[in-house]
């Protein structure tokens, strides 16, 4: 009796319990133990649309290559059992594991295929946060500043995600998130400036748009320029939000024109935009900019979460597979 065919799929097409073959970059490998002392890792594997969860433990045949050989980054085939998990997602019970290799580009191995990127060309859109920069920056130093920031550190923004794992997590996201906040400030500016005349001195134009175009700036030294980004030392020790003030803090020292107090503003938003000490804001909004900046920036992390997970997902029913970073399962069966 012949053996059932494998089919060779990819990572993003796979359904639950559907054993198949896929081409998958290892993303992340981290190293953890049991409660009786017994050594693990967690990997993750991922294609341009999915990224999937494998355990492996300490008895595992793959244990010791996983161990020593596997390398983040690195390009693997996979025989493998998907499921979704309620709690952790997409996982995968591994059934084999080798490297990928040239050959294997006859079989539809391509690696330029797992880098997702923005669906917005990138160069434009940082032209765009270079104009918004220029156009509503009336204040004459900061707006230096900030053209400089952007000009030193082009190449890195045009790759980096908005995040590494939760929101934007492709190449050009850190642009496409930038420019959606900084243009939702404008209009939140527009609207509650003249809303409050009453407020001395008013909200200041100038600073809540800094304050969008630099709150995620820390990523350019928190994450490396690997495919897919990895955290660097520094973006592990102290993360990107005051790697962020340090950069606006170095830059505006060799600049020397900026206005303390403005800077001092500043720097508040890039350490309190977060504004929930469990989100890991180290300091609560103690300005209205930074209350605004906060909402501008959520709003936009969680619809395109909200969106991936809608236009993605393939369970049966009217809701989607419950998404681990969302914590819920969205209601995808409306028809208005």
């Amino acid at each position: 009796m012949a053996r059932p065919t494998i089919p060779l799929l990819k990572l993003h097409d796979l359904e639950p319990g559907q054993l198949a073959d896929c081409f998958a970059q290892l993303a992340e490998r981290s190293r953890g133990q049991t409660r009786d002392g017994k050594p693990f890792f967690t990997c993750r594997f991922r294609d341009a649309r999915r990224t999937a969860s494998v355990m492996v433990w300490a008895d595992s045949p793959t244990y010791a290559a996983c161990e020593t050989d596997w390398k983040p980054g690195a390009f693997f085939k996979l025989r493998a059992v998907f499921g979704e998990h309620e709690r952790y997602g997409p996982q995968l019970d591994l059934k084999n594991i080798r490297p990928a290799t040239d050959d294997d580009k006859a079989d539809g191995f391509d690696p330029t295929a797992f880098a997702e990127a923005s669906r917005f060309d990138r160069p434009v859109m940082l032209a765009e946060l270079r104009t918004l920069t220029q156009k509503h920056i009336a204040d004459e130093p900061l707006r230096r500043l900030i053209l400089s920031l952007l000009d030193r550190h082009a190449d890195a923004l045009l790759n980096l995600p908005g995040s590494p794992r939760h929101y934007h997590p492709f190449a050009g996201g850190w642009l496409e998130h930038t420019l959606n906040v900084t243009q939702t400030c404008l209009l939140l500016a527009d609207k509650y400036i003249p809303h409050y005349p009453e407020l001395r001195p008013p909200l200041n134009r100038d600073l809540l748009v800094a304050g969008a175009v630099l709150h995620d700036f820390g990523r350019v030294l928190e994450l490396d320029n690997g495919v897919p980004p990895q955290p660097t030392v520094a973006g592990r020790l102290i993360g990107h939000l005051f790697l962020g003030r340090d950069l606006v803090r170095d830059a505006a020292r060799e600049q020397s024109d900026v206005n303390p107090q403005l800077l001092q503003l500043l720097e508040h938003l890039l350490v309190s935009y977060l504004n929930l000490p469990e989100w890991g804001s180290p300091r609560l909004p103690l300005i209205p900019e930074s209350l605004i900046l906060h909402h501008a920036d959520d709003l936009d992390a969680k619809l395109e979460m909200y969106v991936r997970c809608l236009t993605r997902d393939t369970a049966d029913g009217p809701f989607t597979e419950r998404d681990p970073v969302l914590n819920r399962q969205l209601f995808k069966g409306r028809e208005v």
